[in-house]
């Protein structure tokens, strides 16, 4: 199936900003709405507390000689000027002493609810066709104190609903609107944040391998989108030195493989030109062989780099003794230095985990580069040393004419040699301190170079065996 590709960004905080405005809103709306009822019922239980105290004075104060009419003509007079309220006042017996005329039977509408509600405490009624605001509450003549009176009052708050249901509405339509034009609102901004983010995307679609030296500048740019920008320009940073090595690399293998095929293309012609004997004929067939010989061997080299760099090799993991390959490569190179007046000398010793192949080929790509790089009468001395953490420093020394600093960063680029001479790469073609670096960096070691009028040192880190090192041991050639 194919994956379903996610939403956009600008859709993703489009709805953020929806989503919030919605909270946010709704909550602003809510307690805007609850605010006002509060404010409605706190003003109805103002004029129900007004009537109420009112009722309470005449009530309590009564004197024996006032007759029912008297009562009923003070507590009338108490409900004018207070709109839709209404008055009920029951004896202790149930007998209704007082109703508002044309009001409802407010012991009918409550029913139950003013024996379950707390003395004085407000409610809400529904009857009628009308919805009220009541409160109920006990009284007790003075001086007595023997007849106990319960009175009911209620106001009508339909207008106040009517009121609320309007504001409800107009609020939530509002609120609605609110939350349409904060998205669009937040549609708009994010499509305006990204601006930069589409400048830039626009740069780096102009940008081709041969404009790679473009640019983004952080200064330019929102502060968020800096790191984006610097981050873009390491990595075309990375990438020019690639294409200027892969470049540098083709013009170097050019230069490497003409030389061969150039002598063999000259030998050829040579040999055709004129009929020759079986003899002149194998010898520049020799001639020829040592040529495709050293063609073949940078090409495995080559092929070797290739499949390092790319992880296609996976060493196999032994316990490497070092002193004993160093000094079965003194026995090979023993003829070469010697014809060189070079000696050849070990100190130290220990062992190694590895691949026994490869560590013998970063052995003989050091040992090789220094013999070549030593006058006559020079020592190469050859140091292997446990050092810290486990870790094994091989190191070959080598006397003779000091490397530039400024070249000894490069020495282990393919084909590298430094100017003034001096040629670093241990098998002459300039790939062998490239391949010595492979092997150590597959090995997870490190390998560095240092040189100074006194010698030149190329040094190489690698993992120590788990059986621990082996005596020191020093040994001349």
């Amino acid at each position: 199936m194919k994956p379903t590709r996610p939403p956009s960004l600008t859709l993703r905080l489009t709805l953020l900003f929806s989503v919030v405005a919605v909270l946010v809103f709704s909550a602003f709306g809510w307690f805007i709405e609850r605010s006002i009822e509060h404010h409605f019922a706190m003003e109805d239980d103002a004029e129900l507390e007004i009537i109420a105290r009112a009722v309470t004075q005449v009530v309590v104060n009564q004197r024996g000689s006032d007759d029912p009419a008297t009562l009923a003509q003070r507590l009338d007079d108490i409900l004018i000027g207070h709109h839709g309220a209404v008055l009920q006042l029951v004896g202790d017996d149930g007998q209704v002493l007082f109703a508002s005329p044309g009001g409802p039977d407010l012991a009918a509408v409550a029913g139950p609810l003013p024996r379950e509600i707390p003395n004085g405490s407000f409610y809400r009624l529904h009857g009628d066709h009308h919805t009220y605001r009541a409160m109920t509450r006990q009284l007790t003549t003075v001086p007595s104190g023997s007849d106990i009176y319960t009175m009911s009052i209620a106001v009508t708050i339909d207008h106040h609903l009517r009121f609320l249901t309007g504001f409800r509405r107009t609020l939530w339509l509002m609120i609605a609107a609110g939350v349409l034009a904060a998205g669009l609102m937040g549609w708009f901004a994010v499509r305006r944040g990204h601006a930069p983010l589409l400048e830039i995307v626009a740069r780096i679609r102009q940008i081709s391998a041969a404009e790679l030296h473009t640019r983004l500048p952080p200064e330019s740019v929102p502060r968020e989108l800096s790191e984006l920008a610097i981050a873009f320009n390491g990595m075309l940073t990375r990438l020019e030195e690639a294409f200027q090595r892969l470049s540098n690399f083709s013009v170097d293998i050019a230069h490497e493989l003409r030389t061969p095929v150039t002598t063999l293309l000259t030998q050829t012609q040579v040999a055709l030109s004129k009929p020759r004997n079986a003899d002149e004929y194998r010898e520049i067939l020799y001639s020829s062989v040592e040529e495709y010989e050293r063609m073949a061997q940078m090409i495995n080299d080559m092929l070797f780099l290739a499949k390092a760099e790319n992880g296609l090799y996976q060493p196999d993991k032994v316990d490497v003794d070092l002193v004993a390959e160093t000094n079965a490569l003194f026995e090979f190179y023993e003829g070469w230095a010697d014809e060189r007046g070079v000696a050849l000398a070990l100190h130290g010793g220990a062992m190694v985990t590895g691949d026994k192949l490869m560590l013998r080929r970063l052995l003989s790509n050091l040992l090789s580069n220094a013999i070549r790089h030593t006058p006559p009468d020079g020592t190469v001395a050859v140091r292997i040393e446990e050092g810290p953490e486990r870790g094994v420093s091989v190191s070959v020394d080598n006397p003779g004419t000091a490397i530039p600093e400024e070249h000894i960063p490069r020495l282990f680029d393919r084909f590298y040699r430094a100017e003034g001479g001096h040629q670093q790469g241990g098998d002459g073609a300039g790939l062998g301190l490239a391949i010595a670096k492979s092997i150590v960096e597959l090995h997870g070691g490190t390998i560095n170079a240092t040189s100074n009028e006194l010698f030149t040192r190329f040094q190489a880190v690698l993992p120590q065996a788990q059986l621990g090192g082996i005596a020191p041991n020093s040994n001349v050639h």
